[in-house]
């Protein structure tokens, strides 16, 4: 059987611009939507239910784009469909979300800005996991951990962008940072706008430079099988529950790794915004009209860019550090770094002493955008990729729901409304995960 061709570090690179694109307008909505439907007249304790919209879009949306992109070919490949589809409603719906305000008379904008987010990550979702299968389509196994590294540095520069626009907008170019109540700041809906147009145009780089194999060389490399009998065929939908049954004992290790690792940050990402507002600016908790709250929300922009633009510079590293301490031992060490950094932003008074703990975040990030997806690949079967990829998104979307669900109650019965107490949730969740994943058999040790 013939080997996949290496790759030049530019085809690894065009193949992944796409991904910068993906996560600008993912950062975006981190950084922001808390803000936005906070504005709309969300209360903090309702934010994390709002935020349900993610995980289950991406639930539902990745297994089936994973099944069907694992079987779809066209005259621009299986995955490059998916993704360029994902891109352009993202982008429709990056433009719609701050104007929720003005788009109807009659539906509460908070309701129609929290369709916009479900709209948002169900493209997202749409776009994201096939770019995932691509690397294993595309690059041999020895390969598979820079292509990774590669996606995670691209992710790391599109979400530093995505973060600090916003700040930068409004310190730098003299764009309106406050407006009326209920009103978003025009610095805000103007990233969204840069936004729709850097997601569209990179998912385009990438559409165009990167040319997919056919599913006869496919074949020859292994990568599809002929032996795809009709039964499987015929199954259509119900094969993704036959699949997830019989997934990889690696992939159900890799789990709960996942389950602790996103159960943090859906809640840094929920709750950073008024956490730092409260907790370092000592504003109220549903305060949000002020011109305080407004420079709190537009540092933590900054700081979400601090902490990805570490991802980025880290992601080079990962390679040298997955040979020399193992994979396993470098995706441990970064998340036990990440939960140190989450649990001491409770220790902080300082928002420019915030930028610590975020370089430690930005170390963990960086590691769960790669390892986890270089150690499952190793353990997947060939021409299960894509399916197995979106079925992984299980373990990434149902901590968020469990977050969701209880994070707010939580903080509102509990801790009295004091965002801050999720991040220090976040950071033992983190810590948790580490521990977990010295219990993962990663295939390529063997």
């Amino acid at each position: 059987m013939k080997q996949l061709p290496r790759l030049s570090t530019a085809q690894i690179w065009n193949m992944s611009v796409g991904f910068l694109g993906i996560q600008f307008g993912f950062a975006l909505q981190n950084a922001n939507a808390s803000r936005i439907l906070q504005t709309f007249g969300a209360n903090v304790e309702h934010l994390s239910w709002f935020w349900l919209a993610a995980p289950i879009t991406g639930m539902l949306v990745q297994p089936i784009v994973g099944h069907y992109s694992d079987r779809t070919w066209t005259r621009l490949g299986r995955r490059r469909p998916f993704f360029l589809a994902g891109a352009i409603f993202a982008a429709i719906a990056l433009i719609f979300m701050p104007n929720s305000g003005s788009l109807t008379l009659f539906i509460p904008p908070m309701l129609i800005g929290a369709g916009m987010l479900m709209v948002m990550d169900a493209s997202f979702n749409v776009a994201m996991e096939p770019f995932r299968a691509l690397v294993a389509d595309k690059l041999p196994n020895e390969q598979r951990a820079r292509g990774f590294s590669v996606q995670a540095t691209l992710i790391g520069i599109g979400a530093v962008v995505g973060s600090l626009i916003t700040y930068v907008l409004a310190e730098w170019l003299g764009v309106s940072k406050t407006a009326d109540p209920g009103i978003v700041p025009s610095n805000v809906i103007y990233s969204f706008y840069v936004g729709a147009a850097v997601l569209v145009g990179a998912i385009i780089w990438t559409v165009v430079t990167t040319k997919e194999y056919s599913a006869k060389e496919l074949k020859e490399y292994g990568v599809v099988e002929d032996s795809d009998d009709s039964k499987e065929k015929d199954a259509g939908f119900m094969q993704i529950f036959k699949d997830f049954a019989a997934m990889p004992k690696t992939m159900k290790q890799l789990g709960l790794v996942q389950f602790f690792s996103w159960l943090a940050l859906f809640g840094m990402w929920v709750f950073t915004t008024p956490a730092i507002a409260q907790h370092i600016y000592g504003l109220a908790p549903n305060d949000t009209a002020s011109a305080e709250y407004n420079n709190a929300a537009n540092w933590v922009g900054v700081l979400f860019g601090v902490y990805n633009g570490v991802a980025a510079i880290f992601a080079f590293t990962l390679p040298f550090l997955a040979k020399k301490i193992s994979r396993k031992g470098t995706h441990a060490a970064a998340l036990a770094i990440g939960a140190v950094g989450l649990t001491s932003i409770y220790f902080i008074q300082s928002p420019t002493m915030l930028i610590v703990p975020m370089i430690a975040i930005g170390i963990a990030w960086a590691s769960i955008l790669s390892m986890p997806y270089a150690i499952l690949s190793s353990a997947l079967p060939a021409a299960k990729y894509g399916i197995y990829m979106g079925l992984f998104n299980f373990f990434i979307t149902m901590p968020q729901i469990v977050n969701g669900i209880f994070g707010g109650p939580i903080i509102k019965r509990v801790f009295d409304s004091q965002a801050i107490y999720a991040l220090i949730i976040a950071g033992v969740s983190l810590l948790i995960a580490a521990v977990s994943v010295v219990f993962v058999e990663d295939k390529m040790e063997k």
